[in-house]
């Protein structure tokens, strides 16, 4: 079952799109990539792909704009403007979709996993770092976690140090990091066409560095960065997430 829906956000100032797909489940918010909407999963069939952990139960999935992703690419205002734009919409996440997703699970404090390949792995395991709270699981997919190419002027504004886990992550400290750490990452990602597993070496350093559980999968040169790629991984580790313990 698909509904779509949507809102406007003060918080972005503009309307976004959330479409869920499912009925029961473990909720999973999976993030567009840079430029995409909340239905692009299901056009390059990665709904299909998870068909099977859906109609079973095993999931429900829910996808929103990227709206701070668009901005990055399109290079729109200054530096500054992009990063605020960035932690605003992560604010938007946990304030508005959470809240959301957990009322139309009819569970106010039902954990979600954050998941999303290329731009969407960023906002995924940021997600996490930042609001262990709500999120339990990040499955990043052929991450792009290091965002700074987006920064031309070449300075670290101050909302783009908080959006971003290899920024803040190292410094943090407290009831938050200890909640992260019982929280898990999984970050995979192939070896072929425009595919750059060390960015998901690094995040694994920074995490495993604070003591937050993580796995590195490395895939072959035959897995590029695309579709395909993700199309096969999305329900390996969306079913390893949703795994019910033995015994």
């Amino acid at each position: 079952m698909k509904i779509a829906s949507g809102w406007h956000s003060e918080r972005l100032g503009r309307r976004v799109s959330v479409v869920r797909w499912g009925t029961f489940g473990t909720p999973v918010l999976l993030f567009p990539t840079a430029g995409g909407d909340a239905e692009e999963i299901e056009r390059f069939h990665v709904i299909d792909s998870v068909g099977e952990l859906l109609a079973a139960g095993r999931i429900k999935v829910y996808s929103v704009d990227s709206v701070a992703g668009r901005t990055w690419l399109e290079g729109e205002g200054p530096d500054a403007w992009r990063a605020h734009v960035q932690t605003r919409f992560h604010e938007f996440v946990r304030h508005e979709v959470v809240p959301a997703i957990r009322v139309d699970c009819q569970d106010p404090s039902i954990g979600v996993i954050a998941a999303g390949a290329s731009i969407g792995a960023f906002n995924a395991v940021s997600v996490l770092c930042r609001y262990p709270d709500v999120f339990t699981h990040a499955v990043g997919l052929s991450g792009t976690y290091d965002l700074t190419r987006f920064l031309p002027e070449g300075r670290v504004p101050p909302d783009f140090y908080f959006s971003s886990p290899l920024h803040f992550l190292p410094n943090l400290e407290g009831p938050a990091l200890e909640l992260l750490k019982t929280r898990f990452a999984l970050l995979a990602s192939g070896q072929g066409r425009a595919e750059n597993v060390d960015e998901s070496w690094r995040m694994a350093h920074v995490l495993g560095a604070k003591g937050v559980p993580n796995r590195v999968d490395a895939w072959g040169a035959e897995w590029n960065h695309d579709w395909p790629t993700w199309r096969r991984m999305f329900p390996q580790y969306l079913a390893e997430c949703t795994a019910v313990p033995a015994g």
